[in-house]
């Protein structure tokens, strides 16, 4: 008996939609079709948070974002372990460390400064290694060369981990613009679209031939269930570049991925972009790219107006405000109440707008966690219930910290 497809009333308890496990589940979801019950899934947590968390509760054991997983009960999807991008990465090193503040190259090749004092701020760029065309000729032939074998020495072994997983297997398809402005530094790449986007085409001609190279043989040899694209290319105010420019230089080259990696049977893209895309949407499907990850709230990504304006031709993952989150009870339930119809009509996997930081505490994240489920009809995982009993007793059994919506909430 198969399973019927729909976009409404998603859930099915139908022998053939049980007991899926998660890899089965995130395919129909991304196809729109019934399912046991949503996907349950997060996007991760602060390094601060975890600090907050332990000193709120949770066990001591559970110290970092692998052991976080499994505590919650939500393991990350599986990452074809190909790189896509720079290979071999830059050197990571120190140079200069003082009470202040540390100065270092990254492995994206940045010069940057990293002051000690304000927790996760965004470090002060002090030099980029693209700032020449003769720089570009150099990255591209030392560390962008299609040529060089970027699979695992133990491949075969690799590949039949992934191919057998029962957790959904992700490709990384990597950057058109996004990593040319980490390589440029944002205000550079932006002149470049207006000045020289010539130049940023060759660069993306060379991203894309290098993409298609590096990705054919693990489409030929593991099954994936999602091609993932990384951009970052948009504020809260809207995106950094214009429609026009993506359409004209952006949208074709996603195609050709796209197209490429459909010929191999692959037919789910999605692209992590942060802030407000809300203009270049159309461009990226009009690519083939048709999912939006994470949906930040604060940068205007409203699941249900985007599922109203394109149906069932955009995937949503993400879109739970991290504000609310951090809100409080209230505020938490308001939030998954306005997210519940739009999970009801599928191709929607629900989880914190980017990773979760420290001022959602531990006690309102195990609240968001139970309720996600009991809303959403995921069977829990692990016994939330419990471990937020154990940590209102920790606190003394307080109330919930005074409710505010957040701004713009609805």
């Amino acid at each position: 008996m198969e399973c019927e497809m729909r976009t409404r009333n998603i859930v099915d308890s139908t022998p053939a939609c049980t007991l899926l496990t998660p890899r089965e589940r995130f395919r129909r979801v991304t196809h729109f079709q019934s399912t046991d019950h949503p996907s349950h899934m997060e996007f991760g947590w602060w390094g601060e948070t975890l600090q907050a968390w332990l000193e709120q509760g949770m066990p001591a054991e559970v110290n970092d974002g692998e052991k976080m997983e499994a505590f919650f009960g939500i393991p990350s999807p599986r990452s074809v372990p190909v790189p896509a991008g720079l290979f071999p990465r830059f050197r990571n090193y120190t140079i200069e460390d003082d009470d202040d503040y540390i100065i270092a190259q990254s492995p994206d090749g940045q010069i940057t400064q990293t002051f000690k004092r304000g927790g996760s701020m965004i470090p002060h760029y002090l030099k980029y290694p693209l700032e020449t065309y003769a720089d570009w000729e150099r990255i591209r032939d030392e560390r962008l060369d299609p040529r060089i074998d970027r699979y695992p020495a133990d491949w075969d072994r690799v590949k039949a981990e992934l191919n057998a997983s029962d957790l959904p297997v992700v490709l990384d398809l990597g950057s058109l613009w996004g990593w040319i402005r980490d390589w440029m530094g944002f205000e550079n790449a932006c002149v470049a679209t207006a000045e020289n986007p010539q130049w940023l085409g060759e660069m993306m001609d060379h991203l894309v031939n290098l993409c298609l190279h590096t990705v054919e043989r693990a489409l030929d040899e593991v099954t994936i269930d999602a091609g993932a694209f990384w951009e970052d290319m948009a504020y809260n105010a809207g995106p950094m570049v214009s429609p026009a420019f993506f359409q004209e230089y952006m949208t074709p080259r996603y195609r050709e991925i796209t197209d490429f990696c459909k010929r191999k049977g692959l037919d789910v893209f999605y692209v992590d972009c942060d802030g407000d895309a809300n203009l270049l949407i159309d461009g990226w499907l009009a690519g083939g790219v048709q999912g939006m990850f994470p949906l930040e709230r604060a940068g205007h990504m409203w699941p249900k107006d985007l599922r109203e304006k394109y149906g069932d031709s955009l995937l949503l993952f993400g879109g739970v405000d991290k504000h609310a989150m951090a809100a409080g009870r209230k505020a938490i339930e308001r939030e998954l109440q306005y997210l519940t119809p739009v999970v009801e009509q599928g191709g929607f996997i629900p989880f914190c707008d980017h990773r979760c930081p420290p001022d959602v505490t531990y006690a309102n994240y195990l609240y968001y966690m139970k309720r996600k489920c009991e809303l959403f009809g995921i069977p829990k995982p692990v016994d939330y219930d419990a471990l937020l009993a154990q940590a209102e007793s920790r606190r003394g059994g307080q109330a919930p910290a005074t409710e505010h919506l957040p701004e713009g909430a609805r």
